[in-house]
């Protein structure tokens, strides 16, 4: 196993970035349209998604191969594409993202909506394609459109507009973004979970941790937005107070948020310790280099 998780990001985002473009310069007819969806794309970011899938995969001991990249890859093309369509000047109307002009600015408004739509379809459209068992293939498709749907992230973004100039309570903002933003992080682990054919008991430990990391993934966010560093973090800061969004900071206060933060990322690891007591596992693992990843403010 690779010794950190950076070591584990270095060597394996290069073969995600090459599985998304190898298939969508293969489906792609128009250079225009598979020009804009590469631009966001090859705008950069963590990887964090497919990273945390491939890291779940590997806490079974499983050696990565060709499917596993696949997914991972139709996972961060559907983030690529909320990200675009988040940047619209209808919704988050932003100028920067990654530290480059977002997709609109660059490619006007309709391009935009369109290459977000292209890179939503051809990441199912990859899935559909992928050597594997069919029920197994037929799951995994089924929970990322769970997920990404009116079920997941779609949802969480429409109650993150209808809540705007008005305050929410602490709950209904845990609910939005565990739908929102925490949505795809479940899937990450739980797709792992599926693909490994694990059993009740582990995907239960998992869930769990995957459900606090994604809350402290955001309430990051949320902190980031305050006392983030524009050119580290690669867009304008200030943006949720300026669109009067409920955030773990707007209700908690700023310590009250760098509390909530600490303890969900507790919570997490409480959790994955039950995971490896499952598997007798006693070193540090991916999962847990993840979760030390994301502490980092």
């Amino acid at each position: 196993m690779t010794k950190t998780y950076q070591e584990f990001a270095e060597k394996n985002i290069p073969v995600i970035d090459r599985t998304m473009y190898q298939f969508l310069e293969e489906s792609g007819k128009s250079e225009r349209l598979l020009e804009a969806m590469n631009y966001s794309l090859e705008a950069g970011g963590k990887r964090f998604r497919p990273l945390l899938f491939l890291a779940t995969v590997s806490f079974f001991s499983q050696t990565l191969e060709k499917t596993h990249y696949e997914v991972a890859a139709a996972l961060e093309m559907i983030h690529t594409y909320s990200l675009i369509h988040d940047d619209l000047p209808a919704m988050d109307d932003d100028d920067l993202r990654r530290g480059k002009p977002t997709n609109h600015k660059v490619y006007g408004e309709a391009i935009a909506i369109l290459s977000g739509d292209a890179l939503l379809t051809e990441a199912f459209h990859l899935m559909a394609t992928m050597k594997i068992d069919s029920g197994v293939r037929t799951e995994l498709i089924r929970l990322l459109a769970k997920a990404s749907g009116s079920e997941g992230m779609i949802a969480g973004q429409v109650d993150d507009i209808l809540g705007e100039n008005e305050r929410i309570s602490l709950k209904d903002l845990q609910k939005m973004h565990s739908k929102k933003t925490g949505a795809l992080i479940q899937y990450a682990v739980e797709a792992g979970v599926v693909i490994c054919s694990q059993q009740f008991e582990m995907k239960k430990w998992l869930l769990e941790y995957a459900q606090n990391l994604g809350i402290a993934f955001q309430i990051k966010d949320d902190l980031l937005d305050v006392i983030g560093d524009e050119s580290k973090i690669g867009k304008k800061i200030g943006a949720d107070e300026a669109h009067n969004k409920n955030t773990y900071v707007s209700l908690l206060g700023l310590e009250g948020a760098k509390n909530a933060f600490a303890n969900h990322c507790e919570l997490a690891e409480e959790s994955l310790a039950k995971a490896k007591e499952l598997l007798e596992i006693k070193e540090p693992t991916l999962l847990e280099g993840i979760l030390e990843e994301l502490k980092v403010i």
